[in-house]
């Protein structure tokens, strides 16, 4: 048996998957990520629990193959914005990961921000301005750490996402490797170029010379070691998770869309083959660089959805799991005119509003818990039409359909009230690891194991959910909705 092996290196779980040549799951595991919080607003990760989390699904999964299986190449996704440095002589980290949801870097980006560069910024990279990207982290770091500014530039130090630390770790120092799709989550990379911009390195005070060369999404790589083994595999796919999803939901035409469902929600739409702008409050990025195409999408995210209906549970108590949250919900007719807006860490697109806070408004004295859990999961599918109705309006094309995956996805009353509050179909992938999927699918397409073609034929839902509401219900609920967003809006600084 020849496999592809698929690495998800999530926020909270490494999960690993082999896929056979027919694109079946043949094995999978997983291990869990520890979070450090140093302070409010500082997330944290160590780097050898990075190196050990994803060295354990590793092993667990190849265990599962058969003993005469072979490895014929693996892809792998990654968290994103997660950012390290670490020295290039011995590989001994200046300090731990930064988060993608840290928020330390807040006043640097003000302060760019005051000075005018929020503009030049967005036309670069097509990102916000915001502490969610890797740039600020990078020299947060380097401004800590005695002459590493000064090293840094002699090359004497290394940055990197959470693929970079992997991929040289696992290959024993020979592969500084990072992907476009990684690289324009930075704000360091031109999104037009797909390159590092001298420019901005300037500008945010991180030396080119610390960065890792760009390479293709599906290409032969360089080959890593497997976890206690002299055993190598050659690494032919390269992308970020949440294009490593858009791939995997087989969204290839311009205008179709995913949102993965999970702490928080990530929604991407193609866009095509021509980057564009948004001017609706959304990032544009590299959706993936294959040797036939390069393909670009609106990235929309959403920081808490799932962590809205898990704080119902850990924070309130009024539910004892999160998956009861479906029953509870359904046994009431309506949300009772209450609306809860999941703001607890703020707003992020289409509003970009660090000092909203979670707002809950509209109870009355006949206000019930299950009304208060509906709130919470129709919040979360507000905040998904949000997102897609800015797409629609920049893209110029209505969505048709949606294609989703995440725990929550197994939520039959957030799925149905998903299709009735955006009026199109909620298709759920018969896959649940779709991230992991698309990675494996993307090294399989530079194997030539598979066409693009015997990707999308491939594709299958496991339930799908058709709109109920009428359009006049439908809006009036969103009117109601967006009142509660403006409430919210601001709230920390007044």
């Amino acid at each position: 048996m020849n496999v592809i092996l698929g690495i998800d290196h999530g926020t909270t779980r490494t999960k690993v998957l082999a896929l056979d040549s027919a694109m079946h799951i043949v094995a999978h595991a997983s291990a869990d990520l520890p979070q450090v919080y140093p302070q409010a607003g500082w997330v944290e990760q160590r780097p050898a629990d990075i190196l050990k989390t994803t060295a354990d699904a590793l092993a667990a999964c190849i265990a599962q193959l058969p003993r005469d299986a072979a490895i014929a190449g693996i892809g792998l996704d990654n968290q994103g914005e997660t950012v390290l440095v670490w020295e290039h002589a011995t590989g001994a980290p200046l300090y731990n990961a930064i988060v993608w949801q840290d928020r330390r870097t807040a006043e640097q980006c003000r302060a760019l921000q005051a000075a005018g560069w929020e503009k030049e910024i967005h036309e670069r990279t097509g990102l916000k301005l915001d502490p969610y990207f890797s740039a600020t982290k990078i020299r947060w770091i380097l401004d800590r750490a005695p002459n590493a500014w000064e090293r840094a530039q002699n090359g004497e130090l290394c940055a990197g996402t959470t693929d970079t630390w992997l991929l040289w770790n696992f290959s024993r120092g020979n592969l500084f490797l990072t992907d476009p799709t990684t690289a324009s989550r930075t704000l360091l990379c031109n999104l037009h170029t797909r390159a590092w911009d001298d420019e901005l390195c300037n500008l945010f005070g991180v030396p080119r010379a610390m960065l890792a060369e760009i390479v293709g999404c599906s290409a032969y790589a360089g080959e890593i070691f497997f976890p206690d083994s002299e055993q190598r595999a050659p690494v032919m796919g390269l992308v970020v998770d949440q294009q490593a999803a858009l791939y995997g939901h087989a969204c290839f035409a311009p205008g179709l869309a995913k949102a993965t469902y999970g702490t928080g929600t990530f929604v991407l739409m193609n866009i095509g083959a021509t980057p564009k702008l948004s001017q609706q409050g959304l990032l544009t990025t590299v959706a993936w660089v294959l040797p036939e195409e390069t393909a670009y999408a609106f990235d929309g995210g959403i920081y808490t959805t799932g962590a809205a209906v898990q704080w119902l549970v850990e924070g309130l108590g009024i539910l004892e799991t999160a998956e009861a949250s479906a029953s509870v919900a359904q046994s009431v007719s309506d949300n009772g005119g209450v609306f809860f807006v999941p703001a607890f860490a703020g707003l992020a697109a289409p509003y970009w509003d660090t000092h909203a806070r979670a707002l809950m408004i509209g109870m009355t004295r006949a206000t019930t818990r299950a009304h208060v859990v509906r709130a919470a999961l129709e919040g979360i599918a507000f905040r998904v039409r949000d997102v897609l109705t800015a797409m629609a309006s920049d893209a110029g094309v209505p969505f048709r359909t949606l294609r989703v995956d995440g725990g929550p996805t197994q939520n039959s009353f957030l799925m149905q009230f998903q299709a009735d509050i955006l009026g199109v179909p909620i298709q759920v992938a018969e896959t649940g690891e779709t991230t992991a999927r698309g990675a494996a699918l993307m090294a399989g397409r530079a194997l030539g194991w598979w066409t693009q073609g015997d990707i999308a034929a491939s594709w299958r839902a496991s339930a799908q959910y058709e709109p109920r509401l009428s359009a006049d219900e439908r809006e009036s609920l969103y009117a109601r909705w967006l009142g509660a967003i403006e409430r919210a809006q601001d709230w920390a600084s007044k």
